[in-house]
């Protein structure tokens, strides 16, 4: 029997896994896919849903949302949260990549006014913002300074004279969470961390130019500062080789402390330990360290995209209008304020390849735009368009202010590379007038359009539920990666 036919559509774009599909399942599974979505899910992320739906103190759903695929424990596109009273904390529900995001940037400029120099542009960036499988920044952080980094985040950059102040009002946690603790994060951690900093790395992590192509929400858009026909830059990566290091780390520890602590979990991929404990706790600092340098990571390239347009057309930043629309965090657990049923309970809230969707007055939402809710960014793939929409009291409700981060992977990166050729990607892409430039070849097969599900589906779908409601569609027009 298909555990798919014991799913229960509970309405349009809404589907549950009852709890009493699994003798542990202490929750039902939601899953948030539109009917194709949910006919071309693999059982393997339904089980992992089910799975989280297991650990201890988790509340309300486990879930899955619209860009949903198989990953390490918790599904990408994944959301557990669990009380800070009697729950646990798991590394699993939040990756390797801690902090992978998106960091988004607006200009006064045209495609009139870039497009005699895309292709002097296009090779700045790729120049001045290094990229590819163990990369270095150029910038050369001291030993004694990575305390610092892990510690202060985008704060440190901007006090490094990588940008700008009003930059920090437009990051998520103001691009700083300030339980982290360096003294958590591995020596081993630091010393990757260190050359890396300021590195998009490789994988699915690109810088883009971008235009404002089409507007949905008048309103919103104006309160995002987003004007039609208008170039943005994209920015995604996270915390590299140091964040990838602290996930190693504490899941070794962690594959010791729910033995330690007798948590019955279905899937030792779901290592955890109680909130409470010292095992969680110390996994928590370290992670927001982690974090803490992927601010600090995109906070540097958000000051070398402005150089780099400074260069080539002979204009301050300033007068360019390059301000921070905003950067989301893809990969993270916090400490969150939600309502369960009738009272507001603190919750440890896991979103992995999930971006957060605050709604209206939320006071983690910028002042700027409190009143429409958290801009939320949703990356394309490589040639395909991105999209601005915002947080829903809806999405309070329902995922815990969370909605989709991206396309969300349908082939592995092996499969990929035998069913794409890259010289007809880039062929492809030069015929709709995208510049493409990238480190290495079989990158660009890795990261075809066709590796990954329609983001115009998955951004649909998100705005059907009222999840995140559609603001602007944003379309490449130059592209460099790793």
């Amino acid at each position: 029997m298909s555990v798919k036919e014991e799913i229960i559509k509970v309405r349009d774009n809404v589907w549950e896994i009852p709890s009493s599909y699994k003798s542990q399942m202490r929750v039902p599974g939601r899953l948030y896919l539109d009917d194709n979505g949910f006919e071309n899910l693999d059982e393997g992320s339904i089980e992992q849903v089910a799975n989280v739906a297991c650990l201890p103190g988790i509340q309300k759903y486990s879930i899955g949302l619209p860009d949903i695929h198989f990953g390490y424990g918790f599904t990408i596109g994944g959301v557990g949260a669990t009380s800070t009273r009697n729950g646990v904390i798991s590394p699993g529900g939040v990756g390797f990549d801690i902090n992978c995001g998106v960091k988004m940037i607006r200009t006064n400029l045209t495609q009139d006014d870039i497009k005699p120099q895309i292709k002097e542009l296009t090779e700045t960036l790729f120049k001045n913002i290094p990229s590819g499988v163990g990369s270095k920044g150029k910038f050369h952080l001291k030993e004694n300074q990575v305390d610092d980094v892990l510690k202060y985040g985008a704060e440190w950059a901007v006090d490094q004279d990588f940008g700008w102040d009003d930059d920090l009002k437009f990051l998520e946690e103001n691009g700083r969470i300030l339980d982290a603790d360096p003294s958590l994060v591995s020596d081993k951690a630091k010393r990757r961390g260190i050359p890396q900093l300021g590195s998009l790395g490789s994988g699915n992590h690109f810088l883009e130019v971008q235009k404002i192509d089409e507007i949905y929400n008048e309103e919103a858009a104006k309160v995002f500062g987003l004007t039609p026909g208008t170039i943005t830059v994209m920015i995604h990566t996270g915390s590299r080789g140091c964040g990838h290091q602290v996930c190693s780390d504490y899941l070794r520890l962690m594959d010791k402390a729910y033995k330690k602590y007798e948590v019955n979990i279905p899937d030792r991929q779901l290592a955890c330990a109680p909130v409470d404990s010292k095992e969680a706790q110390n996994y928590l600092k370290a992670m927001f360290a982690a974090a803490n340098y992927a601010w600090a990571n995109r906070q540097i390239m958000t000051h070398w995209v402005r150089e780099s347009f400074e260069s080539v057309f002979k204009k301050s930043a300033d007068e360019m209008g390059m301000t921070s629309i905003y950067d989301v965090a893809h990969n993270i657990a916090k400490v969150e304020t939600h309502q369960i049923k009738k009272f507001k309970q603190e919750l440890i809230v896991h979103r992995k390849g999930a971006t957060r969707a605050f709604g209206p007055g939320r006071i983690e939402v910028p002042k700027d735009y409190r009143s429409i809710g958290q801009p939320v960014l949703i990356p394309g793939t490589m040639g395909t368009s991105s999209y601005i929409l915002h947080g829903t009291d809806l999405a309070m409700e329902e995922t815990f202010g969370s909605t989709a981060h991206g396309a969300g992977r349908i082939l592995s990166r092996s499969t990929a590379k035998k069913q794409f050729k890259p010289e007809e990607i880039q062929k492809d892409m030069s015929n709709k007038g995208i510049e493409l430039k990238a480190n290495t070849m079989p990158v660009i097969a890795e990261e075809a359009p066709g590796a990954y599900k329609n983001v115009d589906s998955v951004v649909k779908t998100s705005d059907k539920l009222g999840i995140a409601k559609l603001v602007a569609k944003i379309s490449p027009l130059a592209v460099t990666k790793g």
